[in-house]
């Protein structure tokens, strides 16, 4: 029997219909379905709070849009659970199945035959007069960006021991392969192939037009100290977490050992999935 956990984006509709006709095709499987309450609750099954479903499932279902994604990621990191995304959203570059590909997806999940990629995660560590003021893991990219009213921000960066620049900007992205098609695309940062090994570090709006995203291996250990005296800076991570910094923070990024197992079911081509989202050779 597999055990498989439906996450589900918060607060829409669309997902609990769709674990309408999800759950009776899953349970004619001999599939035993953990649902969150919300869903639970409509259908008249027993719910499970969302932390709790990582630790009793084989195989998420995550029924959102990149977001929701993100947020499932984080939550399962360190099991050897893998993902399917299905995108009720926008965009959806790592929830790439769509509705109606949802079954077809599904069989091949349960026949074993849909393959499963690997996503690198990042550790970042920000340190506050020698201590730990906050500890993040990141699928898609940390970010260290200022305020709307503050002014442009310095901040001196490393790689190993290596000084490299100190960028004045108005923040710093620092991605992994899968967030080089997020906020590190926007900001003139090139997109990387998934499941490639390395770290992209983007500029946001620099001051000087000279500094460029730089591609870096993924052992690298990447050191920012913030030299601004605004208090107007924040850590972002995937968009959806972080805390405000302060003039002094050291933010430490490097390769987790913790890593994102997403299926990608078979037809599915990264090159497609890119000339579709970006809409490229459109007039």
């Amino acid at each position: 029997m597999k055990k498989i956990g439906i996450i589900c984006k918060s607060g829409k509709k669309e997902p609990i219909e769709m674990v309408k006709f999800m759950l009776p095709w899953l349970q004619e499987r001999k599939c035993e379905v953990f649902l969150e309450p919300v869903p639970a609750s409509v259908l008249g099954q027993k719910g499970f709070e969302r932390e709790n479903i990582p630790d009793a499932v084989e195989i998420v279902v995550v029924l959102g849009g990149d977001g929701t994604m993100l947020s499932a990621a984080r939550l399962i990191a360190g099991r050897e659970v893998p993902i399917l995304g299905v995108n009720l959203g926008g965009l959806g570059f790592i929830t790439e199945i769509n509705k109606d590909e949802v079954f077809s997806a599904l069989e091949q999940v349960l026949d074993g035959r849909s393959p499963i990629e690997e996503r690198m995660m990042l550790d970042v560590h920000v340190f506050r007069e020698s201590a730990e003021a906050g500890c993040f893991l990141a699928l898609n990219d940390a970010v260290i960006n200022k305020g709307a009213m503050a002014r442009i921000i310095e901040m001196e960066t490393f790689v190993e021991a290596s000084y490299v620049t100190t960028y004045r900007a108005d923040g710093l992205i620092i991605s992994t392969p899968t967030g080089s098609t997020a906020y590190n695309l926007a900001a003139g940062g090139p997109i990387l192939y998934p499941t490639l090994s390395s770290i992209v570090i983007a500029p946001i709006c620099p001051h000087m037009l000279t500094n460029r995203p730089i591609v870096l291996p993924d052992e690298s250990d990447i050191r920012i100290a913030l030299k601004s005296e605004t208090e107007s800076v924040y850590l972002t991570i995937d968009g959806q977490v972080g805390l405000p910094l302060k003039q002094g923070d050291v933010i430490e990024v490097k390769k987790s050992n913790n890593t994102t197992k997403i299926f990608t079911p078979c037809g599915h081509d990264y090159f497609n999935l890119l000339r579709t989202k970006l809409k490229w050779g459109e007039r």
